[in-house]
C-alpha cells in the first residue's frame, strides 16, 4: 500500500510554504495545436505506478493499520492487475491525432518527470517542469505527455470507519507541451472513480472492482482520446 502519510506530509508543507502555485485548471485542445500539422508531436508515458488500494481519511497509524488488515485479501489481487490496458493509450493517442492530419510518433521508453529541471514561471498555462530540453532528444516539437499517478482501488475512511464502499481508480494528468516555449496546450486532469452495483466483497478475486478496474481504464483513455476526435 503506498503511503498515504507521506502525501498528506507533502501537502501540508506545500500549504504551510504559503507560496504553492495555484493548481494548473484543466485547459482545452488550443487551436494552436490544432492547426500545427507541420509540427511533429511525440506521445510519451511517465512510469506507471504499481497498482494499489489506499485508504485516504484513515488519518492514524492505527487506523492505517486496521483498514490494511482488513482489506489484506482485497490488497493481494489489486496488486496483481495489470497495467497494459492504461499503456494502450498511447498508441491509442497516436492514431486520433494522425487521424487529424498530424504527424505523430510513440516515445518508447518514459518519461522521468522528475529528471527535468523546474520552470518557474507567472504566466498561466505553462508547464511547471522545463521540457524544452527533450526537444531535440525526441526531435519533435510538441509533446503529449501522459502522467498515471495512481491506479487501484481506494476507500475513503474517517479514522477506523470506513465511509463508502471500494471504487477502482485511475488518476493522473495528460497534457501538450509546446517545446519551444513550454506552455501548456492541452490540459486534463484525469480522476476516474468505478464502483460495483451490488455486493463488492467477493474474496478472492473480487470480480466487481476487477470488471471496475477495467471500465475505469477505458473511460480514462477515452477521456483521453475524445478530444482529439472532435
Amino acid at each position: 500500500m503506498k503511503s498515504y502519510f507521506l502525501s498528506a506530509a507533502i501537502l501540508v508543507a506545500s500549504f504551510l510554504s504559503g507560496c504553492a502555485a495555484p493548481p494548473q485548471q484543466p485547459l482545452a485542445v488550443s487551436q494552436e495545436f490544432s492547426k500545427s500539422t507541420g509540427a511533429k508531436v511525440g506521445v510519451v508515458l511517465t512510469n506507471l505506478p504499481k497498482v494499489d488500494t489506499e485508504f485516504p481519511g484513515a488519518g492514524c497509524l492505527l487506523c492505517l493499520a486496521a483498514a490494511s488488515l482488513n482489506h489484506k485479501s482485497l490488497t493481494a489481487q489489486v496488486q496483481t492487475w495489470p497495467t497494459d490496458d492504461i499503456a494502450k493509450v498511447k498508441s491509442d493517442l497516436v492514431k486520433a491525432l494522425q487521424d487529424k492530419g498530424l504527424s505523430a510518433q510513440e516515445i518508447e521508453a518514459p518519461l522521468v518527470l522528475k529528471q527535468l529541471p523546474g520552470y518557474d514561471s507567472k504566466v498561466p498555462n505553462v508547464a511547471r517542469k522545463d521540457f524544452r530540453g527533450v526537444k531535440t532528444q525526441y526531435q519533435v516539437d510538441k509533446l503529449l505527455v501522459v502522467d498515471i499517478t495512481a491506479l487501484g482501488v481506494w476507500r475513503n475512511y474517517s479514522a477506523y470507519i470506513p465511509t463508502g464502499a471500494p471504487q477502482a481508480v485511475v488518476k493522473g494528468t495528460a497534457y501538450i507541451v509546446n517545446l519551444e516555449s513550454n506552455a501548456l496546450e492541452w490540459y486534463l486532469p484525469l480522476n476516474v472513480a468505478k464502483g460495483v452495483s451490488g455486493e463488492w466483497d467477493e474474496p478472492p478475486k473480487f470480480p466487481g472492482l476487477t470488471n471496475a478496474y477495467f471500465e475505469a481504464i477505458e473511460e480514462a483513455k477515452e477521456n483521453m482520446v475524445q478530444p482529439f476526435k472532435q
